[in-house]
């Protein structure tokens, strides 16, 4: 028995150890063709991040959203993308902050106060702040209706497509100069590996967390500790593992379009399913938003301050520090520790 446990737990870090290679040859083939989608359509970085990275890396809130619908656990994923927006901004922005200044201590010719949105321009975050400001306005208020119902989820469906086609419709000016025509012709096939790229990561972060999840149950840890941290966080971690990398390898236009997409789209479109969708298969539900009154208080805490970060134009590894005491509060409070 003894040995079975062993070449399982084998098995599944051999697994964990290909899952993390697939994840970072995928997440750069994403960043890679991004960047070049936003250079030749003119949408900019962080349109793109918020649109094509931000639907992709969102698939496995979508997934968790499709299979509640049918199985009546409509709670269980509108928790999900609640506690999926505070780990977007709190781990993904405080990790890149903390990252980025110890990188700068290891080279003296770089000054240590280093910024996480340096290089970003301010510019393009105008053309999606509605984003950011429905994911800080739709929880409260919809801890002050109370009741959330399909006809609720039907605006939010409503928003969400008439955002993105407004959005669609701006234009950013070129960072990287004239657009070539071979360029133009190729833009379908990077458009599409961006989307195969991240998906790539979608795919990769599944086994990584499946592997992780099988060997914790191996050596005995409790389902709902595996529940509250493992699979929590693996629904994230498309977005943690391109995010991080777009920050440190100095796009952080991407990183905070699929932040804010990420969000954006969790609260929006992937709720709007969760409460609409019932109606269609002949069970209608009505939520009582009151027992998520935690985490929608956590989600408007991070998002002011990410809002306030925002417009000082500065996240420094101070300010990462504090996003990540606010998770680590967070995870305190939901867990029952307090």
């Amino acid at each position: 028995m003894a040995e079975v446990l062993i070449t399982d737990i084998a098995v599944n870090v051999l697994i964990i150890g290909i899952s993390f290679l697939a994840l970072n040859w995928a997440s750069n083939l994403s960043i890679n063709n991004a960047v070049k989608v936003a250079k030749i359509t003119q949408l900019g970085k962080t349109a793109v991040g918020f649109s094509l990275i931000a639907f992709s890396t969102s698939l496995p809130e979508l997934t968790v959203a499709c299979i509640s619908v049918f199985s009546g656990g409509t709670s269980l994923s509108v928790g999900n993308v609640l506690g999926s927006n505070i780990v977007n901004i709190s781990v993904i922005v405080g990790l890149a902050a903390i990252l980025l200044y110890l990188r700068s201590r290891r080279r003296p010719a770089v000054p240590n106060e280093i910024n996480v949105l340096q290089g970003f321009a301010k510019t393009e975050l105008s053309s999606i702040h509605f984003g950011l400001f429905i994911s800080s306005i739709i929880p409260l208020a919809l801890i002050y209706i109370n009741a959330a119902t399909w006809v609720v989820g039907i605006v939010l469906i409503t928003i969400f497509v008439v955002y993105i086609y407004q959005l669609s419709k701006v234009r950013m000016p070129s960072e990287n100069g004239l657009v070539t025509v071979e360029e133009k012709a190729s833009l379908r096939r990077f458009v599409l590996l961006t989307i195969l790229g991240a998906l790539g990561v979608v795919i990769s972060a599944y086994f990584l967390v499946e592997s992780a999840v099988a060997i914790a149950q191996g050596v005995g840890v409790p389902q709902t500790v595996i529940g509250a941290t493992i699979v929590a966080f693996g629904t994230s971690l498309p977005e943690i593992t391109l995010d991080l990398k777009s920050f440190l390898r100095g796009h952080p236009g991407l990183a905070l379009g699929d932040i804010i997409g990420s969000s954006f789209m969790n609260i929006t479109l992937i709720l709007g399913i969760t409460l609409f969708v019932p109606v269609l298969v002949g069970s209608q539900v009505t939520l009582n938003m009151s027992v998520f009154q935690n985490l929608v208080l956590f989600s408007i805490f991070v998002n002011l301050f990410f809002w306030y970060f925002l417009s000082r134009e500065r996240i420094g590894w101070r300010e990462g520090a504090l996003f990540l005491f606010i998770y680590g509060l967070f995870l305190v409070t939901t867990l029952g520790f307090v």
